[in-house]
């Protein structure tokens, strides 16, 4: 087998055996890259010299029996939201075109002292608005599984890498379902952890109080590695968590009998596709199955999670994106205008319509005589399905849901925004309450992936990662792409 399509936890085994070096397993990802990224378009940026350096030096680490970290030499994407010192981030702007950032984000320290080998920035939505990685400035990444189809979003670029085997791990980011959107669409796993679980220095905000670092992978065991890498606390970061380290891989394959889980009506609703609803049914058969336990609990407030959601993070954007002003870095216009006017021009030119939308919503939802009635008001709702979810996980430990409401679609199909928005109706929720979830491939359907979402309590992404194994060892799934 070609080393670029390994598991990063089988290729991990045969970098520690000598079977084979992390030259040679880095470089095949380079030939899988040359081959396939005409077609798939994950990057943005590639630094294939510094990476082979640098899968050099860990080559020669090892030979001398050096502790060289937990990855190893194992080739990472890191998805173009995530600042590395050195190598251009753009956000997917024109805003951030040319930005070179002088620091790393703490995620991209963390990945690199454990011995891993950055390859590249993968494309993403600009700004991580959206659902498809269709409104990045430099072009949209195209799903692996059908050319014509999108990848999902913001992290599409970090999926489809993933999928089309161009790396063997991914960074990733999710604001109301970034990673576990394209991970559904690409029929890989995706992982969100608790917010605060990882660090989010480093990460281009976009709506602060949603975000959350996480990882895309070819399998569990390869999620339970890298969250393994990326968790702790960072000082750099006030809202990262103090908790002790975990080995999550030590969670990959043990029982999950006893597990008390849910299926939730209000999942479920109107425009869901009878396929992802069968795929849902069959891994909650399949847990039962395996000896858990499954309940009933209801969620009346879940039909506002979309709206609370689209306020609150267009508001925190709002806030976040005023920054970008042409002057202190990134895309700028020579004028001779007034500031005011200077501002306006920079920013028309330099963002996108979804991102200027969003930002336009966002002031007027903060503006005089707006602000409680819109932003305020979103806040009590969040309390409220914060308390919803709190009582529901005191009779479950699980639940069981679809993670988006059908597989991938055309690219160009969805071009009304409130169509688009209402493709996060599973997975905003999550963000919402700031709870981990794990998206698990569970099907096909007309040849396309099929995401199920398993949804756990705060801090216990080690319940997320047992569960989600044993799936994997009673359905498992075909995750290489037939066009590829």
């Amino acid at each position: 087998m070609e080393p670029a399509k390994l598991t990063a936890c089988k290729a991990l085994i045969a970098i520690r055996s000598g079977h084979l070096s992390s030259s040679e397993l880095t470089a095949s990802v380079f030939r899988r890259i040359r081959r396939v990224e005409k077609k798939v378009h994950s990057y943005i940026t590639l630094d294939e010299e510094r990476a082979m350096k640098r899968a050099e030096e860990i080559d020669e680490r090892l030979q001398k029996k050096e502790d060289v970290g937990r990855l190893a030499g194992l080739p990472v994407a890191v998805k173009d939201s995530i600042v590395t010192k050195g190598l251009r981030t753009t956000c997917g702007s024109k805003m951030l075109h040319n930005f070179i950032p002088p620091y790393s984000a703490t995620a991209v320290e963390k990945i690199l002292a454990e011995g891993a080998v950055i390859i590249g920035k993968t494309n993403c939505d600009e700004f991580c608005m959206g659902t498809t990685t269709e409104t990045s400035h430099f072009g949209p990444t195209y799903n692996p599984w059908d050319l014509e189809r999108v990848p999902g979003g913001s992290s599409g670029g970090s999926a489809a890498s993933v999928a089309a085997d161009e790396t063997t791990l991914a960074l990733g980011t999710d604001t109301g379902g970034s990673i576990r959107c394209p991970a559904a669409f690409c029929g890989v796993v995706g992982l969100k952890p608790t917010y605060g679980r990882v660090s989010r220095y480093g990460l281009i905000a976009y709506a602060s109080s949603l975000d959350q670092i996480g990882t895309l992978t070819k399998d569990v065991a390869d999620s339970a590695l890298l969250l393994s890498t990326l968790a702790g606390k960072d000082p750099m970061d006030s809202t990262s968590v103090d908790r002790p380290p975990e080995d999550y891989l030590l969670s990959v394959g043990r029982s999950v009998e006893g597990e008390r889980f849910a299926v939730p009506d209000e999942f479920l609703a109107e425009g869901v596709h009878e396929d992802a609803v069968k795929a849902t049914w069959r891994v909650a058969d399949a847990l039962e199955a395996l000896g858990a336990e499954r309940r009933e609990i209801h969620l009346p407030s879940l039909e506002y999670s979309l709206a609370t959601y689209y306020i609150i993070a267009m508001c925190e954007a709002s806030s976040n994106l005023a920054r970008y002003d042409g002057v202190r870095y990134g895309f700028s216009i020579p004028s001779k205008a007034d500031w005011i006017t200077a501002f306006s021009e920079v920013r028309g030119a330099g963002f996108g319509p979804e991102v200027r939308r969003r930002i336009i919503l966002g002031t007027y939802a903060l503006s005089a005589g707006y602000y409680n009635a819109y932003y305020m008001k979103a806040l009590k709702i969040r309390t409220v399905l914060m308390r919803e979810f709190q009582k529901g996980f005191e009779q479950v430990d699980l639940l069981v849901t679809p993670t988006m409401p059908g597989p991938a679609f055309r690219i160009g199909e969805m071009a009304d925004p409130l169509t688009m928005y209402l493709q996060d109706i599973d997975t905003v929720p999550v963000n919402l309450i700031g709870a981990p979830a794990i998206s698990y491939p569970a099907g096909l359907t007309g040849g396309l992936p099929l995401g199920v979402q398993i949804i756990g309590r705060h801090f216990e992404e080690d319940r997320l990662i047992r569960v989600a194994s044993a799936l994997e060892a009673r359905l498992p799934h075909r995750r290489r792409p037939r066009l590829l």
